[in-house]
């Protein structure tokens, strides 16, 4: 009995989202939501809007309390990368890099977790 709620193209790289994400695996939900209004990181906000929209999902398909609950699995995979020019010296240009993610939150009952 999970539920499963994923942020796809999320614009904030995956190696700063993967530092919150580690954050909340294997915690209680109410645990991970005050580790994730206390992160002092762009990426917590968009992590527990995720985590909400998995509760909320828990709730609606699996008629399960939020306080039962356990994120079981949470990952950010890497999204596409959108590439823009940045001009430089001499005529020359360098490539920036604006990458996206995806981020999965998968909750469980605490006894199935």
């Amino acid at each position: 009995m999970e539920a499963k709620a994923i942020a796809r193209y999320v614009r904030v790289s995956p190696r700063k989202a993967r530092i919150v994400v580690d954050l909340i695996r294997g915690k209680s939900v109410p645990q991970a939501r005050e580790i994730l209004q206390f992160t002092n990181r762009g990426a917590a906000e968009i992590v527990e809007k995720t985590l909400n929209s998995a509760v909320a999902n828990a709730e609606h398909l699996h008629h399960v309390r939020p306080e039962t609950l356990v994120v079981k699995t949470a990952f950010a995979d890497e999204g596409p990368t959108l590439k823009r020019i940045r001009p430089r010296a001499k005529g020359s240009a360098s490539r920036i890099r604006k990458r996206t993610s995806h981020i999965t939150i998968i909750v469980a009952p605490r006894e199935e977790a």
